[in-house]
């Protein structure tokens, strides 16, 4: 018996159908270019790969046709799905774990979109749509803020007016919480310690970057705030920015709130500043000797380096950092330069051991490294699935 995990964005649905005892996945795949003339779904079973490309109106004709796919690969999803799991990003106050939806929670994630404008409606959008495809299982929501809905008060706070944030419901919220949660258990289980005796840095770098300070299995504060744009330099969103810099172009450069909100989400990252944001795409580029891509790069690692010293700093003791997501798992020049030249913290990277490309988690630090440097393939669809499963199991 499986758990079905969706993942809902605004023109793609990913779904992927997880064993939750073991963490095989049984079958997976993505929905994408909805409401184009080449939507297209791409399914992954039992080592095939299979693709259908045509006209997908909206996400309930591309999740049917998903569906449609899996039995004809001999899936049959009546009788095999105990429950689905979805991925929603925003839970605010009201979401700290993982919730059975019914129409009441659906409505609540709804009106949650003034926080997640690009996340939250595709979210609600698809759990719509898998409720009406599976309506004879559980659905579960989990929230991407849940893991640091505990953040001590002085780190999730912002010095603004008290009544102001208190009325708007303004404070850091954190996301990627679902993989920093995950990760941060696997690394406890890879060195075979208690989770409660690990001070933690994860370091969750894709497209979408944040980084967390995890303290005795406890979240104690991130990079990600009141929305996923504040914090590292990502792929296409800015991260930290003078606030100033949004009233200095209202005024002056006559832009409204959505042109800015599209610049500083969109228009901005790496792809502002070299025009890709793809980071095999940027090494080429600064291999091909562009400027541009230089600065970018020197631009990420210099944040990234900044949120490191500030958590050290934070947590007082240090045993573990940890790269993930694809990024950190991935390209071992932004791990060698995030920690060159941090011997005297007690943090040497073996050049060696962080060249080997693995999918299995591994130790990338020398033997005499106080710090032990890990990178730990991150899973977020399986642990919703588990997720999903102990909140079903648990409340039958």
């Amino acid at each position: 018996m499986s758990i079905l995990v969706v993942n809902s964005g605004s023109s793609s649905v990913k779904f992927q159908l997880v064993e939750p005892g073991s963490g095989e996945s049984i079958a997976g795949g993505l929905v994408e270019r909805i409401g184009e003339s080449d939507g297209r779904v791409e399914l992954d079973y039992r080592g095939e790969s299979l693709e259908r490309t045509q006209h997908i109106d909206d996400h309930g004709a591309g999740l049917a046709l998903a569906f449609e796919m899996l039995a004809d690969a001999g899936v049959d999803l009546g009788s095999s799905v105990t429950a689905v799991g979805h991925r929603v990003v925003h839970g605010g106050t009201v979401f700290y774990r993982p919730t059975i939806i019914d129409d009441g929670v659906v409505q609540q994630i709804s009106d949650l979109s003034s926080l997640a404008p690009l996340h939250n409606p595709p979210n609600v959008l698809g759990i719509e749509v898998a409720r009406a495809q599976l309506p004879n299982v559980p659905h579960v929501a989990v929230f991407d803020t849940a893991f640091f809905h505990s953040l001590p008060a002085a780190a999730a706070t912002y010095a603004i007016d008290a009544t102001v944030a208190a009325e708007h419901d303004i404070r850091r919220y954190g996301f990627h919480g679902t993989s920093h949660h995950y990760v941060s258990g696997q690394v406890a289980t890879f060195l075979g310690r208690d989770p409660a005796d690990l001070n933690q840095i994860v370091l969750h770098l894709g497209n979408g970057a944040s980084a967390s300070a995890v303290a005795g299995g406890r979240a104690v504060d991130t990079s990600m705030g009141l929305t996923p744009l504040e914090g590292l330099v990502m792929g296409t969103r800015s991260g930290d920015i003078d606030p100033g810099v949004i009233m200095h172009l209202r005024r002056s450069a006559g832009m409204n709130i959505d042109e800015i909100d599209d610049l500083l989400n969109r228009r901005s990252g790496l792809i502002g500043l070299s025009g890709v944001n793809d980071f095999r795409q940027l090494q080429q580029l600064i291999d091909d000797g562009d400027a541009s891509a230089r600065l970018a790069y020197d631009v990420y690692i210099h944040r990234l380096r900044k949120y490191i010293g500030a958590y050290m700093l934070g947590l007082g003791r240090l045993d573990v950092i940890t790269f993930t997501a694809g990024v950190g798992e991935n390209a071992a020049a932004v791990r060698a330069d995030a920690l060159a030249g941090l011997g005297g913290f007690g943090i040497e990277i073996d050049p060696e051991r962080n060249g080997v490309r693995s999918k299995q988690p591994r130790v990338i630090s020398t033997d005499s490294s106080v710090v032990t440097v890990l990178v730990v393939p991150t899973n977020e669809e399986l642990a919703i699935a588990r997720s999903t499963d102990d909140l079903v199991r648990g409340g039958s």
